[in-house]
């Protein structure tokens, strides 16, 4: 374990205690799902056992600490993204349904024939699909911002791109290269040319500090389960001013202030956007995980992450030089701990199922990202992501497994 994090952070982590086919796991896939620490467990347990009600609308006493432990949490998201009001944090399911909302709400309401939403080759597919639907339905032009060979993204071409353009998506992070974007600058350009910045940020937000305000974006999503919460919990953090000018997204409970006969007046921000009976306890949990990870100061996340993503290169390269691929920025500082390889000739399924008889988890696919397989020209990856909790042992346990991929498909 880094230096930058307690060596015993492991222990937090109650399934990181279990065995695999007999060995103990080796956790590499916190980019698709991260593990729980216990204060989260512990604090959505709690809240089921003492003070499980719905929330605003009840005037007895477990209801009014039901809606102040979800209000709380609201309260410290905000402060870790450095939102300017917690009236800014929506809570969705997860970035899809953050990044649907904003299609579907602002883009109904805003993009038509004419317009034009410039997307990047390396977006997951929550952020391309959505627009696809929305393109088809309204009329406007979808572009899109190419790589460079090394995995970064090319903007030689931004200003012309930009012509027309209305609204820019971008990861923050890649769940597939690990590329670190550049979002001021995007931020910056998009709107010198008249448009919007939405940042997928949910491979960002759960390993770099994050500042809505200092990345000068309009709308950015993240995600609990990758942050150490619970799953079925996302955000959608967006300036204030464009949340109170969009219609609702869902209609129903709790996302009204009156309806009549002739129609309805919606509530206020953020709950406007948040229809129906909200998952109490994971917005619980997903406060707990902020708090626990505010605890372990997110600059010394990213410098552990760093260091262990380093580690991690150099050991895969000085072990397999040619024969491993690893996609993305060479360098660690440039990108985030995801590494996703090409193993000789060994398909990604293959080498993860071998993995797995180790105890090591990786996850082999398009991992939603199919216009970047492409673009790549590879039909899939195996990718191992770091996280916290992990260090050089699970970096050596990877490369140990490896060999024997490569014993076991030699021919």
């Amino acid at each position: 374990m880094s230096a930058s994090l307690p060596p015993a952070i492991k222990d937090d982590f109650p399934l990181l205690s279990r065995s695999v086919h007999g060995r103990p796991i080796v956790y590499l896939d916190s980019a698709a799902t991260s593990q729980k620490p216990r204060a989260v467990l512990d604090a959505m347990a709690v809240y089921y056992a003492t003070v499980n009600a719905n929330v605003h609308r009840g005037a007895y006493e477990i209801a009014a600490q039901a809606t102040e432990a979800m209000e709380g949490a609201r309260r410290a998201v905000a402060r870790f993204v450095n939102a300017a009001s917690a009236n800014e944090i929506v809570f969705t399911k997860n970035v899809t349904e953050a990044i649907n909302l904003v299609a579907r709400s602002w883009g109904g309401a805003n993009l038509g024939p004419g317009d034009a939403v410039l997307v990047t080759e390396m977006e997951h597919h929550a952020n391309i699909v959505p627009w696809h639907i929305m393109a088809a339905e309204r009329g406007f032009e979808l572009r899109w911002i190419p790589l460079t060979p090394d995995g970064r993204l090319d903007l030689e071409n931004l200003d012309r791109l930009l012509d027309g353009v209305k609204l820019v998506g971008c990861t923050a992070m890649s769940n597939v290269l690990g590329t670190l974007n550049p979002i001021r600058r995007l931020a910056d350009a998009a709107h010198g040319a008249g448009a919007l910045l939405l940042v997928d940020a949910a491979q960002y937000v759960p390993h770099l500090p994050t500042d809505v305000q200092a990345l000068g974006a309009d709308f950015l999503g993240f995600t609990g389960h990758k942050m150490c919460g619970p799953t079925g919990i996302g955000v959608l953090w967006a300036r204030a001013e464009l949340l109170d000018a969009m219609p609702p997204f869902l209609g129903g409970g709790e996302m009204i202030l009156d309806v009549r006969k002739d129609g309805f007046l919606p509530n206020e921000i953020p709950h406007k956007f948040e229809a129906g009976t909200p998952p109490i306890a994971e917005i619980v949990g997903l406060g707990a995980a902020v708090e626990y990870l505010s605890g372990l100061g997110m600059d010394r996340v990213r410098e552990h992450e760093v260091s262990l993503t380093a580690y991690a290169l150099r050991t895969l390269s000085e072990r397999y030089g040619d024969d491993l691929v690893v996609h993305g920025p060479p360098e660690p500082a440039a990108r985030g701990g995801v590494l996703s390889m090409a193993y000789r000739d060994v398909h990604p399924h293959d080498v993860s199922q071998v993995l797995d008889q180790h105890g090591v988890c990786v996850r082999a696919g398009h991992h939603c990202a199919k216009p970047l397989m492409r673009q790549l020209g590879v039909g899939a990856t195996a990718r191992a992501s770091l996280y916290v909790y992990n260090d050089e042992s699970d970096i050596d346990a990877l490369a140990d497994a490896l060999a024997e991929a490569g014993e076991l498909f030699a021919w």
